[in-house]
Protein backbone atom coordinates (compact mmCIF):
# COMPACT_ATOMS: atom_id res chain seq x y z
CA UNK A 1 0.00 0.00 0.00
CA UNK A 2 1.53 3.26 -1.06
CA UNK A 3 1.62 6.16 1.47
CA UNK A 4 3.37 9.73 1.42
CA UNK A 5 6.42 8.12 2.49
CA UNK A 6 6.85 5.65 0.30
CA UNK A 7 5.37 7.23 -2.82
CA UNK A 8 4.92 5.24 -6.17
CA UNK A 9 8.57 5.39 -8.33
CA UNK A 10 7.82 5.55 -12.07
CA UNK A 11 10.31 3.86 -13.82
CA UNK A 12 11.28 0.84 -11.10
CA UNK A 13 9.31 -1.59 -9.74
CA UNK A 14 6.74 -1.49 -6.77
CA UNK A 15 4.21 -3.25 -4.28
CA UNK A 16 0.55 -1.93 -5.12
CA UNK A 17 -2.86 -3.04 -3.53
CA UNK A 18 -5.48 -3.72 -5.88
CA UNK A 19 -8.74 -1.10 -5.41
CA UNK A 20 -11.07 -2.19 -7.65
CA UNK A 21 -11.43 -4.41 -11.21
CA UNK A 22 -12.75 -3.64 -14.51
CA UNK A 23 -13.73 -5.56 -17.49
CA UNK A 24 -10.22 -4.53 -18.86
CA UNK A 25 -7.68 -4.92 -16.05
CA UNK A 26 -7.45 -3.77 -12.59
CA UNK A 27 -6.67 -0.69 -10.88
CA UNK A 28 -3.89 -0.36 -8.31
CA UNK A 29 -3.74 2.44 -5.68
CA UNK A 30 -1.04 5.01 -6.49
CA UNK A 31 -1.17 7.11 -3.73
CA UNK A 32 -0.65 11.02 -4.78
CA UNK A 33 -0.55 9.66 -8.53
CA UNK A 34 -3.97 8.44 -8.65
CA UNK A 35 -5.13 4.85 -9.59
CA UNK A 36 -2.52 2.81 -11.90
CA UNK A 37 -4.21 0.03 -14.48
CA UNK A 38 -2.95 -2.99 -14.63
CA UNK A 39 -4.24 -4.61 -18.49
CA UNK A 40 -5.80 -8.31 -17.88
CA UNK A 41 -3.32 -9.70 -20.01
CA UNK A 42 -0.63 -8.91 -17.07
CA UNK A 43 -3.29 -10.04 -14.08
CA UNK A 44 -2.18 -13.44 -12.64
CA UNK A 45 -3.85 -15.81 -11.12
CA UNK A 46 -5.54 -15.63 -7.87
CA UNK A 47 -5.40 -11.62 -8.12
CA UNK A 48 -8.34 -9.68 -6.98
CA UNK A 49 -9.45 -6.55 -4.81
CA UNK A 50 -7.09 -6.30 -2.01
CA UNK A 51 -4.10 -8.30 -3.35
CA UNK A 52 -1.03 -6.89 -3.62
CA UNK A 53 0.74 -7.41 -6.36
CA UNK A 54 4.56 -6.25 -7.45
CA UNK A 55 4.65 -4.30 -10.66
CA UNK A 56 6.94 -2.17 -12.93
CA UNK A 57 4.96 1.03 -13.57
CA UNK A 58 5.74 3.41 -16.54
CA UNK A 59 3.96 5.61 -18.75
CA UNK A 60 2.07 4.77 -22.03
CA UNK A 61 2.13 6.43 -25.55
CA UNK A 62 -0.71 8.62 -24.59
CA UNK A 63 1.30 9.36 -21.19
CA UNK A 64 -0.85 7.56 -18.72
CA UNK A 65 0.38 5.58 -16.24
CA UNK A 66 0.55 1.97 -16.48
CA UNK A 67 1.56 -1.17 -14.29
CA UNK A 68 2.72 -4.24 -16.25
CA UNK A 69 3.72 -7.48 -14.10
CA UNK A 70 6.70 -8.03 -16.97
CA UNK A 71 10.38 -7.43 -16.40
CA UNK A 72 12.45 -4.72 -18.08
CA UNK A 73 16.05 -5.41 -18.79
CA UNK A 74 16.78 -2.30 -16.46
CA UNK A 75 14.89 -0.01 -14.28
CA UNK A 76 15.12 3.83 -13.72
CA UNK A 77 18.88 5.16 -12.20
CA UNK A 78 20.30 1.89 -13.71
CA UNK A 79 22.96 1.20 -16.64
CA UNK A 80 22.28 -1.33 -19.44
CA UNK A 81 23.59 -2.77 -22.65
CA UNK A 82 20.24 -2.38 -24.81
CA UNK A 83 20.03 -2.84 -29.16
CA UNK A 84 18.10 -0.35 -31.03
CA UNK A 85 15.21 -1.48 -32.50
CA UNK A 86 14.30 1.47 -34.64
CA UNK A 87 15.08 4.90 -35.48
CA UNK A 88 12.95 8.24 -36.29
CA UNK A 89 12.56 11.49 -36.38
CA UNK A 90 12.34 11.71 -32.35
CA UNK A 91 15.88 9.55 -31.37
CA UNK A 92 15.99 6.09 -31.30
CA UNK A 93 14.06 2.90 -29.65
CA UNK A 94 15.52 0.49 -27.63
CA UNK A 95 14.42 -2.93 -27.01
CA UNK A 96 14.09 -2.86 -22.59
CA UNK A 97 12.07 -6.07 -22.87
CA UNK A 98 8.78 -4.34 -22.48
CA UNK A 99 5.86 -3.58 -25.46
CA UNK A 100 7.13 0.14 -25.51
CA UNK A 101 10.46 0.57 -26.73
CA UNK A 102 12.87 3.06 -24.47
CA UNK A 103 13.55 6.70 -26.56
CA UNK A 104 17.15 7.48 -26.28
CA UNK A 105 16.39 11.66 -28.03
CA UNK A 106 18.94 12.64 -29.81
CA UNK A 107 20.32 15.12 -28.01
CA UNK A 108 21.13 12.34 -25.40
CA UNK A 109 22.95 10.37 -28.14
CA UNK A 110 27.01 10.50 -28.29
CA UNK A 111 26.82 9.63 -32.27
CA UNK A 112 23.65 9.14 -34.36
CA UNK A 113 22.52 5.35 -33.01
CA UNK A 114 22.29 2.56 -35.60
CA UNK A 115 19.23 -0.06 -36.15
CA UNK A 116 20.72 -3.71 -34.63
CA UNK A 117 23.89 -2.60 -33.08
CA UNK A 118 23.43 -2.22 -29.00
CA UNK A 119 24.63 0.36 -26.59
CA UNK A 120 25.71 1.24 -22.97
CA UNK A 121 22.86 3.71 -21.67
CA UNK A 122 21.41 5.05 -18.43
CA UNK A 123 17.68 5.20 -17.89
CA UNK A 124 16.14 8.31 -16.68
CA UNK A 125 13.18 9.92 -15.47
CA UNK A 126 12.54 12.88 -18.06
CA UNK A 127 11.53 15.71 -15.13
CA UNK A 128 9.87 17.76 -17.68
CA UNK A 129 7.44 15.40 -19.00
CA UNK A 130 7.76 12.78 -16.79
CA UNK A 131 8.77 9.77 -19.33
CA UNK A 132 11.32 7.41 -19.14
CA UNK A 133 14.29 7.86 -21.60
CA UNK A 134 17.82 6.95 -21.65
CA UNK A 135 20.96 8.39 -22.53
CA UNK A 136 24.21 7.51 -24.05
CA UNK A 137 25.93 10.47 -22.07
CA UNK A 138 26.46 8.18 -19.43
CA UNK A 139 29.47 10.01 -17.87
CA UNK A 140 27.26 12.53 -15.96
CA UNK A 141 25.79 9.95 -13.67
CA UNK A 142 28.98 8.44 -12.82
CA UNK A 143 31.53 9.12 -9.93
CA UNK A 144 29.35 11.82 -8.52
CA UNK A 145 29.36 10.27 -4.91
CA UNK A 146 33.36 9.52 -3.53
CA UNK A 147 34.33 5.96 -3.55
CA UNK A 148 34.50 4.15 -0.68
CA UNK A 149 36.50 1.13 -1.53
CA UNK A 150 39.14 -1.02 0.18
CA UNK A 151 41.71 -3.02 -1.59
CA UNK A 152 40.12 -6.62 -2.14
CA UNK A 153 36.39 -5.12 -1.83
CA UNK A 154 34.23 -7.63 -4.03
CA UNK A 155 32.26 -4.96 -6.41
CA UNK A 156 29.80 -5.72 -9.60
CA UNK A 157 30.89 -4.28 -12.53
CA UNK A 158 29.61 -4.16 -16.20
CA UNK A 159 32.20 -3.77 -18.92
CA UNK A 160 31.35 -0.33 -21.03
CA UNK A 161 34.19 0.01 -23.31
CA UNK A 162 37.61 -1.77 -24.66
CA UNK A 163 40.75 0.98 -24.92
CA UNK A 164 44.06 0.03 -25.61
CA UNK A 165 44.62 -0.04 -21.84
CA UNK A 166 41.92 -2.94 -21.31
CA UNK A 167 38.11 -2.43 -20.51
CA UNK A 168 36.62 0.21 -18.68
CA UNK A 169 33.45 -0.94 -16.69
CA UNK A 170 31.14 0.70 -13.86
CA UNK A 171 31.05 -0.32 -10.56
CA UNK A 172 28.50 -0.96 -8.40
CA UNK A 173 26.54 1.47 -10.73
CA UNK A 174 28.06 4.39 -9.16
CA UNK A 175 31.60 4.70 -10.15
CA UNK A 176 34.00 4.33 -13.00
CA UNK A 177 36.90 1.67 -13.19
CA UNK A 178 39.58 0.08 -15.07
CA UNK A 179 40.78 -3.30 -15.78
CA UNK A 180 44.24 -3.38 -17.55
CA UNK A 181 45.06 -5.38 -20.19
CA UNK A 182 47.90 -7.18 -18.46
CA UNK A 183 45.27 -9.06 -16.10
CA UNK A 184 42.92 -10.44 -18.39
CA UNK A 185 43.10 -13.43 -20.08
CA UNK A 186 40.08 -13.64 -22.22
CA UNK A 187 38.37 -11.09 -24.32
CA UNK A 188 35.55 -8.89 -22.85
CA UNK A 189 32.71 -7.98 -24.27
CA UNK A 190 30.54 -4.68 -23.95
CA UNK A 191 27.88 -5.41 -21.47
CA UNK A 192 29.68 -8.16 -20.18
CA UNK A 193 28.39 -8.58 -16.41
CA UNK A 194 30.61 -10.14 -13.57
CA UNK A 195 32.17 -9.87 -9.82
CA UNK A 196 35.42 -8.06 -9.91
CA UNK A 197 38.17 -6.87 -7.27
CA UNK A 198 39.26 -3.43 -6.21
CA UNK A 199 43.00 -3.25 -6.57
CA UNK A 200 43.37 0.90 -5.77
CA UNK A 201 41.24 4.33 -5.79
CA UNK A 202 43.27 6.64 -7.51
CA UNK A 203 43.56 10.13 -6.58
CA UNK A 204 40.91 11.36 -9.14
CA UNK A 205 38.49 8.82 -8.01
CA UNK A 206 38.50 6.02 -10.24
CA UNK A 207 39.09 3.00 -9.75
CA UNK A 208 41.19 -0.20 -10.75
CA UNK A 209 40.17 -3.25 -10.98
CA UNK A 210 41.44 -6.88 -11.61
CA UNK A 211 38.93 -10.23 -12.30
CA UNK A 212 41.65 -12.20 -9.78
CA UNK A 213 40.64 -12.04 -5.98
CA UNK A 214 43.07 -9.79 -4.18
CA UNK A 215 45.40 -12.11 -1.81
CA UNK A 216 43.54 -15.17 -2.69
CA UNK A 217 45.90 -18.41 -2.47
CA UNK A 218 47.22 -19.43 -6.06
CA UNK A 219 47.27 -22.90 -7.05
CA UNK A 220 50.36 -24.33 -7.04
CA UNK A 221 49.77 -26.89 -9.69
CA UNK A 222 48.26 -26.48 -13.25
CA UNK A 223 44.84 -28.57 -12.78
CA UNK A 224 44.27 -26.29 -9.62
CA UNK A 225 45.25 -22.83 -11.89
CA UNK A 226 43.04 -23.73 -14.22
CA UNK A 227 40.15 -24.38 -12.03
CA UNK A 228 41.01 -21.22 -10.38
CA UNK A 229 40.84 -19.42 -13.97
CA UNK A 230 37.41 -20.69 -15.31
CA UNK A 231 35.83 -19.79 -11.63
CA UNK A 232 37.55 -15.95 -12.12
CA UNK A 233 35.94 -15.63 -15.54
CA UNK A 234 32.22 -17.14 -14.78
CA UNK A 235 33.30 -20.73 -15.67
CA UNK A 236 34.21 -20.45 -18.91
CA UNK A 237 37.15 -19.27 -21.23
CA UNK A 238 37.78 -19.36 -24.62
CA UNK A 239 40.34 -21.10 -24.80
CA UNK A 240 40.62 -24.95 -25.50
CA UNK A 241 43.53 -27.90 -26.61
CA UNK A 242 43.10 -26.54 -29.68
CA UNK A 243 44.32 -23.19 -28.93
CA UNK A 244 47.12 -21.82 -30.50
CA UNK A 245 49.95 -22.43 -28.10
CA UNK A 246 51.27 -18.67 -27.41
CA UNK A 247 47.39 -18.42 -26.17
CA UNK A 248 48.23 -20.86 -24.00
CA UNK A 249 50.95 -19.42 -22.96
CA UNK A 250 49.97 -16.22 -22.09
CA UNK A 251 46.70 -17.37 -20.24
CA UNK A 252 48.77 -20.29 -17.64
CA UNK A 253 52.34 -19.66 -18.28
CA UNK A 254 52.62 -23.59 -19.57
CA UNK A 255 53.26 -25.44 -22.57
CA UNK A 256 50.29 -26.83 -25.14
CA UNK A 257 51.21 -30.40 -24.18
CA UNK A 258 51.22 -29.81 -20.38
CA UNK A 259 47.83 -27.61 -20.88
CA UNK A 260 46.32 -30.82 -22.63
CA UNK A 261 47.65 -33.27 -20.16
CA UNK A 262 45.77 -31.22 -17.23
CA UNK A 263 42.37 -30.62 -19.12
CA UNK A 264 42.48 -33.69 -20.23
CA UNK A 265 42.76 -35.21 -16.56
CA UNK A 266 40.36 -32.36 -15.62
CA UNK A 267 37.81 -33.93 -18.10
CA UNK A 268 38.27 -37.21 -16.49
CA UNK A 269 37.16 -36.63 -13.32
CA UNK A 270 34.17 -34.84 -14.44
CA UNK A 271 35.19 -31.19 -13.36
CA UNK A 272 35.67 -29.77 -16.67
CA UNK A 273 34.14 -29.66 -20.45
CA UNK A 274 36.25 -29.32 -23.37
CA UNK A 275 34.34 -27.97 -26.74
CA UNK A 276 35.54 -27.09 -29.93
CA UNK A 277 36.57 -23.22 -28.99
CA UNK A 278 36.21 -23.28 -25.26
CA UNK A 279 36.75 -25.09 -21.90
CA UNK A 280 33.65 -24.87 -18.89
CA UNK A 281 33.17 -25.75 -15.46
CA UNK A 282 31.05 -28.40 -14.93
Amino acid sequence: MINSDNPVAVGRFNTLRVVRAVDFGYFLDGGELGDILMPAKYATNGIGVGSMVDVFVYSDSEDRLIATTEKPYAQVGEFAYLTVKSVSRFGAFLDWGLLKDLLVPYGEQRSRMEEGKSYVVYIYLDSTKKRIAATEKINRYLDNVAPRYEMGDEVDIMITEETDLGYKAIVNNLHSGMIYRSSVYSRLKTGYRCKAYVQKVREDDKIDLTLQKIGFAKATDLSGIIIQRLQEHGGRMAICDKSDPEIIKFAFGCSKKAFKMAIGSLYKQGRIIIGDEEIKLV
